[in-house]
């Protein structure tokens, strides 16, 4: 598997155990991005696989869930599939609701059921099928 995810608002450490994680288990690389402006600067430059955007981004609190409606309303970038990266479940409702797929907490890396998320979107399969 290959293609690139990105991170949008996670601290070094936990861009570095997501960026580990996904590259071991599904071979993507996982490029990071402090606020929306880089975000979309990423977005516009090259294609993703998918986008983890975290609750609150680290650089500024500011609002994952509220950046998320933001990008799935722009028609470029929208078709992306996006998941929140919390375990608050009512956080991940509401990212649900502004058309993301269901996401995980951060603690939750590693577990086969977040795995198996997270490869219905990585998988080469749900590649060739875009």
């Amino acid at each position: 598997m290959s293609g690139r995810v990105l991170s949008i608002g996670q601290c070094g450490f936990d861009h570095g155990n997501l960026s580990r994680f996904l590259g071991q288990q599904f071979g993507v690389t996982v490029v990071a991005a402090d606020d929306e402006n880089e975000a979309r600067d990423e977005l516009e430059r090259g294609e993703f696989r998918l986008v983890l955007i975290n609750r609150k981004l680290d650089l500024d609190g500011s609002d994952g869930v509220g950046l998320l409606k933001r990008l799935k309303r722009d028609d470029l970038l929208g078709a992306t599939p996006a998941m929140l990266v919390s375990n608050y479940a009512d956080a991940q409702q509401s990212a649900v609701a502004a058309g993301a797929q269901p996401g995980f907490g951060k603690a939750e890396i590693g577990d086969p059921q977040v795995t198996a998320r997270l490869a219905e979107v990585l998988s080469e399969t749900s590649a060739e099928e875009s």
